[in-house]
């Protein structure tokens, strides 16, 4: 089996396993188990990562990381959003108990 071929599946999977995390959070809005500590390092690693794919000029790493910064970032985006309205609410009805 080609190399390449091997990347580009490997790619497919791993970018892959974001999308029911995306997925979950648009249809529930629910964040409480979303590390932002963890998916900041971990988007800094994937942006770090893809810079890696153009110096090398690999196509299955521009790919996949390229996907998987959109997909990291809108997890790391929704939930900071998330947390921030769930704040405010809170700061604005202080008898609500979340």
């Amino acid at each position: 089996m080609d190399q390449t071929l091997i990347g580009l599946m490997a790619a497919f999977c791993t970018t892959a396993a974001f999308v029911p995390q995306v997925v979950a959070i648009l249809r529930t809005g629910n964040v409480d188990g979303i590390s932002v500590t963890m998916y900041s390092i971990f988007t800094l690693g994937i942006a770090l990562w893809l810079t890696y794919g153009i110096i090398v000029n690999d196509l299955p790493m521009l790919l996949a990381n390229s996907v998987s910064l959109v997909l990291a970032s809108l997890v790391l985006i929704l939930t900071i959003s998330k947390r921030l309205q769930q704040k405010k609410m809170l700061i604005d009805n202080p008898k609500i108990i979340v």
